[in-house]
């Protein structure tokens, strides 16, 4: 495929070209990742353009530089994906961590938690204004059920393009990872952090929920003092208020018990049911079903436009976050671990 290369950087390392614009650098965790864009365009919200004009990555320290970025609304916190990654991490099997460190920037220092929330920073942006609809699934009011060909689409109509197509299609990229440098249809650093941050998505319960509210967006209300809508509640209402209160607002001690959870406590005897997934492209509408029908039972019931949402819901509600982000986590490194050891796993033809 053919690469339009802009203005020359300089000799070091690799003879890199870059355009300074938002359609071409993705910022990061205060961090650039650096793409090319491709000199034919392919038709956007199609499966298509899930494809990342090849196997690379690039990296830019850019001194000096300041690039203004404003963000959208998160989908988890950012702190829920980085502790969703930072599970998966410290789940992996030495074949996929080290395959995670060869596809993340040199930067990051094989931290994949540092770019999980790259997807929601960049999805707004030209170049990837196809990624929106892939955070989340509408479905029909009250019908508190997720079926794939219903619900997987965009708002135009096109198949696939929901959070449970995106991790099916991401996961599918990854499995071409043994084929090497000579494979350039994807560029599989950027399907590693969209599947990723994909799997956090998936099992957050409002980003499968009503259509006519947005999955809560536009229930309005009030977390304890101040505003916000149900969604946020979920995204990260509870994850900041159980940090504070908790944790002292610090990640790692709530990262620590959260894994202690799952690996010596009262999940323990959880993990493997967590795990169990016989077709790596059907388990998303397995995540999708179930948080669809938390949504239905913790996330709407009971709540009403201009509600005040205070000890009651925050108690009842944060372990069941809790679990969605162990769960995320566990879920995600099994998926790394098969993707990139030996598998079984009919890989299908490229899309």
């Amino acid at each position: 495929m053919k690469l339009a290369l802009k203005e020359h950087l300089g000799s070091c390392c690799h003879p890199l070209f870059i355009r300074l614009s938002c359609g071409w650098i993705g910022v990061a965790s205060g961090v650039c990742i650096l793409h090319l864009e491709e000199e034919e365009e392919e038709e956007e919200g199609k499966m298509s353009m899930f494809t990342g004009g090849g196997f690379m990555r690039f990296s830019i320290l850019m001194a000096g530089l300041i690039l203004i970025w404003a963000s959208g609304a998160w989908s988890w916190s950012k702190e829920g994906h980085i502790l969703t990654c930072r599970i998966a991490q410290d789940l992996l099997e030495p074949e996929a961590a080290e395959a995670v460190k060869n596809l993340l920037p040199d930067y990051v220092n094989g931290d994949l938690s540092a770019l999980c929330t790259w997807p929601d920073q960049i999805r707004h942006w030209y170049k990837y204004r196809w990624t929106s609809s892939l955070h989340f699934i509408d479905t029909p009011d009250k019908a508190c059920n997720f079926e794939y060909t219903r619900d997987c689409h965009d708002p135009r109509g096109a198949m696939d393009m929901c959070v449970a197509g995106a991790i099916r299609n991401f996961t599918m990229q990854l499995l071409h990872y043994r084929e090497g440098t000579s494979d350039r249809r994807y560029n599989l650093t950027e399907a590693l952090l969209f599947l990723s941050h994909f799997m956090g998505d998936i099992h957050q319960p409002m980003h499968v929920g009503f259509t006519s509210d947005e999955g809560g967006n536009t229930i309005q209300l009030h977390w304890f003092r101040h505003k916000s809508n149900l969604h946020h509640v979920w995204d990260r209402e509870i994850i900041l208020t159980a940090l504070a209160d908790f944790y002292r607002k610090d990640m790692d001690v709530f990262q620590e018990e959260l894994q202690s959870n799952f690996t010596t406590g009262t999940r323990s005897d959880d993990v493997s049911s967590w795990e169990d997934c016989n077709d790596l492209f059907a388990c998303p509408t397995k995540y999708a079903t179930e948080s669809i029908s938390i949504a239905c039972k913790w996330g709407y019931q009971g709540v009403n436009q201009g509600d005040t949402l205070a000890d009651d819901y925050f108690n009842s509600r944060l372990p069941i976050i809790t679990k969605r982000i162990a769960q995320g986590g566990v879920r995600l490194a099994m998926i790394l671990n098969r993707v990139f050891g030996k598998h079984s796993q009919a890989i299908p033809s490229p899309t």
